[in-house]
């Protein structure tokens, strides 16, 4: 990210959860959930850092803590369409970048932040940046809860999955790039370092790329997959992705995942 990038966050948040009810209100460290996320985003480079809310009582727990909030409608049929709301009453616009910070990641690093923020810079063809991380295990590459990310030589994606890609047709029940596929495949540089993705469901957008983005017609990958990201390459828009080393902390989805957190946080 140069110097001269200024990034705005947006940390989407929803009351309604059907594997934990009230999550963003949920205590951690005695604190709302969403208030430990926004000052943790507020650690990043960003110039401001602004939950967007769709309840009241996520409204006064934010402002009761001195987290910038604004309420949106209750209505919304995804995150995306959320944030467009918040870039327009915030008026962000044209070329201003734009950082969806999860409201249930209490854990993450604002380095990350940092990272995805300057992909757009970096990659002035992208309409969006995203991150990833190296999988280290036969099982995650498998798992379809785990959403794969394949890139091209220039770090742009080229596609995501739930499915196990790439997918190694000579050596797919092994850990292929602990070293069976460059053993195999001498002659091909690029497999050196070469690894499975895991995707970082952390995204940067222009603000007008991100307001245009809910207008679009879904894709049947898009579908069939249940992976919104899939909407822009569909369409033609390419995604920038940062490559992490290490994994994400965990976030937060079910009563066992708040119980982690909670443990780690104290």
């Amino acid at each position: 990210m140069t110097a001269a990038t200024a990034f705005t966050v947006l940390i989407p948040a929803r009351m309604a959860s059907s594997r934990l009810p009230d999550k963003p209100l949920a205590e951690i460290a005695g604190l709302p959930m969403v208030v430990q996320v926004a000052r943790r985003a507020a650690q990043s480079a960003a110039r401001r850092t602004v939950v967007a809310a769709d309840d009241a009582r996520i409204v006064e727990a934010c402002q009761r803590h001195g987290v910038e909030v604004i309420a949106t409608r209750a209505d919304h049929p995804s995150g995306s369409d959320r944030l467009a709301e918040a870039c327009a009453l915030l008026g962000l616009q044209g070329d201003d970048v734009v950082v969806n910070v999860q409201g249930d990641e209490p854990l993450i690093d604002p380095q990350l932040i940092n990272a995805v923020a300057g992909l757009l810079d970096a990659h002035p063809e992208a309409h969006m940046g995203t991150a990833a991380h190296p999988i280290d295990s036969l099982a995650d590459l498998a798992n379809p809860n785990v959403v794969k990310v394949v890139l091209d030589a220039r770090g742009l994606a080229h596609y995501f999955s739930r499915a196990p890609i790439p997918f190694a047709r000579d050596h797919g029940d092994t850990a292929w790039w602990q070293g069976a596929a460059t053993q195999a495949h001498p002659g091909v540089a690029a497999l050196t370092g070469f690894a499975p993705l895991r995707h970082i469901g952390i995204y940067s957008y222009r603000a007008d790329f991100l307001r245009r983005f809910p207008t679009l017609p879904q894709a049947p990958t898009e579908a069939i997959e249940a992976l919104e990201q899939l909407r822009a390459l569909w369409h033609g828009h390419r995604i920038a992705v940062h490559v992490t080393a290490t994994a994400p902390g965990p976030g937060v989805d079910t009563p066992h995942d708040l119980a982690r957190v909670r443990a780690l946080l104290g």
